[in-house]
């Protein structure tokens, strides 16, 4: 099973950035998907960008377009998740997790958020934000 660890999380101001960094192992490479996900207790973990990782279609929720950007270095070993502009409901405990191969939903690779598409997760990492 593919072995994913996340870091970076942290405490901000309201319109401050973080940068999430995740690495995966060999198994994930260089095929699948990829993704963060969030989750804030007594809520469903929500999805929030995907990335196909032998390639560049990526795929984000609503609520983080033009703030989130999600990317994977050239190696593909890494995942990062960039964040700009947050708000105090960005707040959550961020988790990676990751695909063996890709899934083509609605015409596109990897374009899913839905975390029974994902088969390994990580420990996760808080990201507060203070208004």
């Amino acid at each position: 099973q593919d072995q994913v660890v996340e870091s970076g999380g942290g405490s901000v101001q309201a319109g401050g950035s973080l940068k999430l960094s995740c690495r995966t192992s060999a198994h994930t490479l260089p095929r699948g998907c990829m993704g963060w996900f969030r989750q804030v207790p007594g809520k469903t973990r929500e999805g929030v960008a995907a990335i196909f990782v032998g390639g560049t279609s990526t795929y984000y929720h609503n609520s983080v377009k033009g703030r989130f950007t999600i990317s994977r270095d050239s190696a593909k070993t890494t995942l990062y998740l960039e964040m700009n502009n947050l708000k105090p409901e960005d707040t959550a405990t961020y988790y990676c997790a990751a695909r063996s191969e890709p899934i083509s939903v609605a015409g596109g690779l990897c374009n899913t958020l839905d975390s029974e598409d994902y088969d390994a997760w990580g420990q996760g990492t808080q990201v507060t934000v203070s208004s």
